[in-house]
């Protein structure tokens, strides 16, 4: 049950997840260019971004009214839990050194320059101590004092002076004593720097505006840093060359490169976990599979680099980024933009010499605890064996050239199985295309068409057409199979009538399945009302008799009273889906025909159109088909049997 508690908590938990989330807002032509932007900013891969569309692009009309994307793109909550187990250490000694350094007492400098006496204040940090104006007072008088205005120096140790330095007195300056300044440069224009003597008694120290006019004297007008002069000021070091100007160095443009949508090296992908943490070791994780147009890679362009500045002005120039070509490999194409790489099929993606390919076709020496589970979009080709308990799914063929044993296959083509498939009762393959195999035994099938060169053995067999077995031994032995139009066979089922064997024909065996699922549904629900009915019964008749229930008996008369209501309108439905399948199934223009070049067994079973022939002794080169509302019995003609074609489309 879900409280209130609970409900704060997780929604608190979340908040916190929440906040801990980075993110940008980035603007480019497309949603592709945006996310390869934004993992640069947010040094990640694109895989682990999602992101939020704020402004919808629009690409225009001839290059006119284009609009770029906007997208608040951030990084993916599970990443970030991951990132920040991996960091917590780390994490923990950072805030750590952080909470030391946001504590700092005040500081304050008084300096004698040409112009006066003057205060600079910097105020404390965190829990530091403020500066005292006493201290600063008694800083500033000295016996050439003429003149000074404690209170303005009370009121700059109380609110600070914004890094400047302010006016608060005057003194009887001796030209003599002060300080002297030299400035000197680099024969290459790279730095700046002051050499600058004590002060004698009564002389004037160095100021900002000192420092400045000197530079520009000397000729001095670019990369000059005021935190640098401030610094000096600030913690004069006299006789020893100081440095405050740099040139401005150019800065070469980045090269371009290539933004992989997907890993490049295969040694990384890893195995796939569960919500809970564990690892399915079936479940492998080495297949990248992308669809037709899905974005691969994008090229970031090469940027211009940005020239500098000596200190005397000098132009310094910056090298461009190179250029570099977008490696195409097979089964891949551009973008309109001309930068992002499109999948042109189904499949895998891989770095193939350096090139971007999608492999439509994945070949395997057999499928086993080597690759784990197959899942690829388009066709995959077994050349030896899917062994026990592996699996195979793909848009495209299947095609196994080993045997398959409890496995579940599932294309979206044909499924070809050279060496034939024993399912143990749980083995399946599923597609809506064909089957093809050398034999199929106690497994289950459901496919367009089966066609088997062997037996089927034990096995369920659903196809929309056809079944057909060709071969010597071309031979169905129990179980149970359904057809639209035709069933084929040298013999049906077995000497002695030992195993049950069950073929239908003349109607589709999916809104046949169904059918039986409503009907049995239906008779769940019709009980259920019955129980419904008795219970509303009982209520009701106490009801008359104390003309009055206690709460909890009308409120279970209520909910007795809503159910009956749902159930009924349940069966309503369920009648009417009921009526329009068995009004398909009678009009189904397939009549179905089954085939037996050899022997149909006693015992057997023949459905056709619902009609059923038990057969109860062995007939041999027997057709059976529905004529006149009855199931019939013919002379077997080898004309009447579908000619079938091989496998398309198989490699």
């Amino acid at each position: 049950m879900v409280t209130l508690e609970k409900l704060r908590a997780d929604m608190e938990s979340q908040l916190e997840i929440d906040k801990e989330i980075n993110s940008v807002e980035v603007r480019a032509n497309t949603i592709e260019e945006c996310l390869a932007d934004a993992a640069v900013q947010l040094e990640t891969k694109v895989a682990n971004l999602e992101y939020e569309v704020m402004e919808k692009g629009f690409q225009g009309f001839a290059g006119l009214a284009k609009k770029p994307w906007k997208l608040r793109i951030y990084e993916n909550p599970k990443f970030m839990k991951r990132k920040k187990h991996d960091t917590s250490v780390l994490g923990e000694s950072q805030i750590e050194e952080e909470a030391k350094m946001v504590v700092a007492d005040g500081k304050f400098y008084i300096r004698h320059f040409s112009n006066g006496i003057f205060i600079k204040v910097v105020l404390p940090v965190g829990g530091g101590l403020p500066v005292d104006a006493k201290d600063a007072i008694a800083a500033a008088k000295r016996p050439d004092t003429t003149e000074l205005d404690e209170k303005s120096i009370k009121e700059f140790c109380k609110n600070g002076t914004d890094d400047e330095y302010e006016h608060v007195g005057e003194y009887n300056r001796v030209p003599a004593g002060d300080a002297i300044l030299a400035v000197d440069t680099d024969k290459d224009e790279m730095f700046a720097t002051i050499t600058v003597s004590p002060p004698g008694m009564s002389g004037a120290e160095i100021s900002p505006d000192d420092v400045r006019k000197a530079l520009r004297t000397q000729g001095v007008n670019s990369g000059i840093s005021d935190e640098k002069i401030a610094e000096f000021v600030d913690n004069p070091v006299y006789n020893i060359p100081f440095e405050v100007a740099h040139a401005v160095m150019p800065v070469d443009g980045r090269d371009a490169y290539i933004a992989y949508n997907f890993e490049t090296d295969t040694s990384k992908l890893k195995l796939k976990e569960s919500d809970t943490g564990q690892i399915d070791f079936k479940e492998l994780n080495l297949i990248q599979n992308v669809v037709e147009g899905q974005p691969l890679a994008q090229k970031m362009a090469a940027q211009r680099g940005k020239g500098g500045k000596t200190i005397m002005g000098r132009y310094l120039e910056a090298k461009n980024g190179k250029d570099i070509s977008i490696p195409l490999g097979e089964n891949v194409k551009l973008d309109a933009d001309g930068v992002t790489v499109l999948a042109a099929c189904s499949g895998e993606v891989l770095l193939v010499a350096g090139k971007i390919t999608v492999e439509p076709v994945k070949e395997l020496k057999g499928v086993n605890i080597k690759t784990g589970n197959i899942t690829y979009f388009g066709t995959v080709i077994v050349r030896g064996d899917v062994e026990d308990g592996f699996n195979v799914k793909a848009d495209g063929n299947i095609e196994i050239y080993g045997s398959v044993g409890n496995c579940k296959i599932e294309a979206g083509g044909d499924v070809v199985i050279s060496a034939g498939m024993m399912g143990r009762d749980e083995g399946s393959v599923t597609t809506p295309k064909n089957v093809y195999a050398r034999f199929i035994q106690n497994a289950k099938v459901e496919a367009e068409q089966v066609i088997v060169n062997d037996n089927i053995m034990n096995a369920e067999v659903t196809a929309m057409k056809k079944i057909i077995l060709k071969g010597k031994r071309a031979q169905i032995i129990g179980g149970h199979l359904f057809a639209t139009e035709e069933i084929s066979a040298k013999n049906i089922g077995s000497p002695g009538g030992g195993t049950e064997t069950i073929l239908e024909v003349g109607f589709d065996p999916k809104a046949k399945q169904r059918l039986l699922e409503l009907q049995e549904a239906q008779g769940t629900l019709v009980k259920e009302l019955e129980e419904v009915d008795l219970n509303i019964s009982t209520l009701e008749n106490q009801k008359k008799v104390r003309r009055s229930l206690p709460k909890e008996k009308e409120d279970s008369l209520n909910n007795f009273m809503k159910r009956k209501g749902e159930i009924s309108e349940q069966v309503e439905t369920m009648t009417k889906e009921i009526e329009e399948i068995e009004r398909r199934l009678r009009e189904l223009k397939v009549v179905g025909r089954v085939n037996a070049s050899g022997t149909v067994y006693a015992g057997s079973k023949i459905y056709v159109r619902d009609e059923k022939d038990e057969v109860r002794s062995d007939v041999k080169s027997v057709a059976f088909f529905y004529e006149n509302g009855m199931v019939r019995r013919g002379k077997f003609d080898a004309s009447a049997v579908s000619e079938v074609k091989g496998p398309e489309g198989t490699v």
